[in-house]
């Protein structure tokens, strides 16, 4: 399915700088920007910082890591917003890195980073849920956009301070339009209905597009392989792994078995944690329920099944239970009274399964009620 990284063609003028700028300086985005920032290599990482920003521009990120013990990660430049980053000593950045939650009820981040994106940008997604990349491939029909699944346990125990407790896998794959477009509206914050991921037209013999598609596909790759080089080469993360678009896919949709289930699950049984909610008969029950769902409609929306090296629901479970005092980001987020990922992990998972015949009902039902309970504490009603 998905195999290390291969080494980058041959070729490439080792003079030119490589300029990197993740957009989102949370747990995850600094983490894996300090292993990709080397100047004596060439490459230059910077950072767009929003509550954070302060305190990354005066003593850079402070990491506590498992994995490379404690150092401190001094990036090429912070910056507040992307307007700013564009206006910045940068002309071109070769790499826009979006590690931010996925929120596309509260704004359009494809816009939020238009300022940052040229001919020779490519986009990177580090995002949670599925559908994603679609915002980002309508609004720049001509970039490449690589994906990215993490596999990681971290956390920003205080501004500019990060704690990496284990795991540091990381999936990458190029995306040209595959599997996830997804048709639906969606109440934004501002009381408006706009599309959340406006739906694609019927397919239609078209061999120009064919011919992008295909271009899309093998630059996007060649810039996994570029990134997986300097992440293991250079940043010695010993696993990141190349995949195809399909097989990248199917990854989103396997981690989405987890936080499907348990991130709304967690919100809904009043609080409780990953350990807890698996510990109770009935709430396994459930959550057994939710992820053999999405583990029978995936195949029928992707046309492909899982492979056999992926762990299955019974098997998520089990291990669950030895992790005592672990919180999902959902209930963190709604504990905090932040807007919780819910298009992307359980939205855009339903509509798209409507579109190709499959009707998701558990997690149909899990939307329902916290798109609800989100609404009502903000004091919002939904529009029929």
């Amino acid at each position: 399915m998905s195999g290390l990284y291969r080494a980058p063609k041959a070729g490439e003028d080792p003079d030119r700088p490589v300029n990197v700028v993740f957009v989102g300086a949370g747990a995850v985005g600094c983490f894996y920007a300090s292993r990709l920032h080397h100047p004596d290599h060439n490459i230059h990482v910077s950072l767009i910082a929003r509550s954070n920003y302060r305190a990354l521009e005066e003593s850079g990120v402070k990491l506590q890591t498992h994995t490379f013990g404690d150092y401190t990660f001094c990036p090429a430049a912070v910056y507040p917003s992307p307007d700013a980053a564009s206006k910045g000593a940068v002309k071109q950045w070769d790499y826009i890195i979006v590690t931010t939650k996925a929120l596309p009820d509260v704004s359009d981040d494809s816009a939020l980073i238009a300022p940052l994106v040229s001919e020779g940008s490519c986009i990177v997604l580090i995002q949670n849920g599925v559908g994603v990349e679609e915002p980002y491939r309508l609004r720049f029909p001509a970039n490449p956009i690589v994906s990215g699944v993490t596999v990681i346990s971290a956390e920003q125990i205080s501004p500019g301070v990060i704690r990496q407790n284990r795991w540091t896998r990381l999936h990458l794959g190029p995306y040209s339009d595959s599997a996830n477009s997804t048709s639906n509206s969606v109440e934004t914050g501002d009381g408006t209905t706009g599309a959340l991921v406006p739906p694609s037209p019927t397919p239609t013999p078209d061999s120009d597009s064919d011919s992008l598609n295909e271009t899309l596909l093998s630059v996007g790759l060649d810039h996994c392989d570029r990134l997986g080089h300097y992440w293991t080469a250079f940043g010695s993360i010993p696993d990141i792994t190349v995949s195809s678009e399909i097989d990248l896919q199917l990854i989103r949709w396997h981690k989405l078995t987890i936080n499907a289930a348990f991130n709304p699950s967690s919100v809904l049984s009043g609080g409780l944690g990953n350990a807890d909610m698996v510990r109770d008969p009935e709430l396994r029950r459930h959550l057994y329920g939710v992820m053999k769902e999405i583990w029978d409609a995936a195949p029928k929306i992707l046309g492909r099944g899982f492979p056999g090296e992926l762990a299955g629901p019974e098997k998520i479970l089990k291990s669950t239970e030895r992790n005592v005092g672990s919180k999902p980001s959902m209930l963190l987020d709604w504990e905090a009274g932040r807007r919780m990922e819910l298009e992307v992990i359980l939205g855009n998972p339903v509509r798209l399964g409507r579109r190709r015949g499959v009707e998701l009902r558990r997690m149909g039902t899990l939307y329902a009620l916290l798109r609800s309970m989100q609404m009502v504490r903000e004091g919002r009603k939904a529009r029929l």
